[in-house]
């Protein structure tokens, strides 16, 4: 029963997410706060330039489709054919990452990319084993310790999308409080995560603190499944938050499993890697994704000008690599559009700052360290690859066995 219920899921993400851009054109959603920049291509590519690329799943994730999503945009515009690019789907962080890292060498490919965390090690054994090839990997972090020169990290600053995301649930708070649905003691939100990573972390306490800042008494609950894409235990996590009487649910997983059970019991969700407004039309609020086509145009680019790529490479909002989608105005509180772009405002000038270490603290003290700089906590500076993974006040993690 339960392979019955996961493929009826992975069915209906496929449909609710098969046209994300789409979504926006639905007479209650708004243009994008945040939209997308155009790719500039102001170079040549060579005839015998090829790309390869290596997916952990496919496009019935998430995480995945907004990969290959972005792979087809950076495709599209920079005008390859299709002898120059190899994309991979479902590849496990094992062994079959190197195996299909080699076979891409062999069959010519001058970057090959990569797009989970566990993918790391075998990325690192390929690069070192042809060093006449760049490999560049999104999500981890050891490019600027083991120092090998063909081998590159890469992340966003989507910190700052889930902040504004989080802005538009805490603006849904303020609403069901007014409108007498919860009390402001009541106003807890659920967050279903994958692992305790840093990355998951940085991105729900970046979402918490962006509620935070316009919902002050804002609690939130978390609740791990172990893995990055499982529509079923993704499904049974959000119910559990559900039953906790969180009112608002977010989540850091793959599937459609926690905006599914939202749209069953009627409870406002905020997605993540493109909007869910197709299956879930009154629960889906806004959804921020990290968009990759920018890194894929850098990375193409310098490879056919001869330039360096970055060891560590972190796009954010500048480069158009943290998006969000169109607001969804028949479930999102009144004003959330506006509110969002004041606050991105306030990201481009600096007057908002997603750490501000004033504004949370960590069993009721004050955060200090080394990553802190003039009362900021500086994610994704030293590295690409979120850091930030300090637990704290507002925010109870349910169970932290992955």
């Amino acid at each position: 029963m339960k392979k019955i219920l996961a493929l009826l899921l992975a069915a209906l993400m496929v449909f609710g997410l098969a046209a994300c851009g789409g979504a926006e054109d639905k007479n209650t959603m708004s243009e994008s706060p945040l939209p997308a920049t155009e790719l500039v291509v102001d170079y040549e590519v060579k005839d015998d330039f090829k790309i390869g690329f290596i997916c952990l799943h496919d496009e019935k994730s998430t995480y995945d489709k907004n990969f290959l999503d972005a792979a087809d945009e950076m495709i599209k515009a920079v005008g390859l054919t299709t002898d120059q690019y190899i994309i991979k789907i479902n590849i496990p962080e094992g062994k079959e990452c190197y195996e299909a890292a080699a076979d891409l060498v062999d069959q010519g490919c001058d970057i090959i990319f990569a797009n989970s965390f566990g993918h790391e090690d075998f990325m690192l054994q390929a690069a070192k084993e042809f060093p006449e090839v760049q490999f560049c990997h999104a999500t981890g972090y050891k490019a600027h310790l083991e120092n090998v020169a063909n081998y590159h990290n890469a992340f966003a600053s989507i910190y700052e999308g889930r902040y504004l995301a989080g802005i538009a649930a805490g603006l849904k708070l303020n609403e069901m409080i007014k409108d007498g649905k919860i009390t402001a003691e009541q106003a807890k939100m659920g967050y279903v995560g994958a692992f305790t990573y840093a990355e998951v972390i940085s991105g729900y306490s970046s979402f918490y603190l962006g509620a935070k800042s316009v919902c002050p008494t804002v609690t939130m609950d978390v609740q791990f499944t172990g893995s990055w894409y499982d529509a079923i235990e993704e499904q049974n996590a959000a119910e559990a938050l559900i039953a906790r009487d969180c009112v608002l649910i977010s989540q850091h997983a793959d599937s459609m499993g926690a905006p599914g059970a939202c749209e069953a019991a009627k409870v406002p969700n905020v997605s993540y890697n493109g909007a869910t407004y197709e299956s879930c039309p009154e629960t889906f609020i806004v959804s921020s994704r990290i968009n990759w086509a920018p890194y894929f145009n850098y990375i193409v680019k310098c490879v056919n000008t001869g330039a360096k790529i970055d060891t560590d490479w972190c796009g954010g909002i500048a480069e158009g690599s943290v998006v969000l989608t169109g607001v969804n105005e028949a479930v999102a509180a009144e004003g959330t559009v506006e509110a969002i772009k004041n606050a991105i405002a306030g990201l481009k000038d600096g007057t908002v700052k997603v750490f501000n270490t004033a504004n949370f603290t960590v069993e009721g003290k004050a955060v200090t360290g080394d990553a802190v700089v003039n009362g900021i906590f500086e994610e994704s500076k030293s590295q690409s690859a979120p850091y930030f993974d300090l637990r704290i006040d507002g925010i109870t993690l349910l169970n932290e066995k992955f």
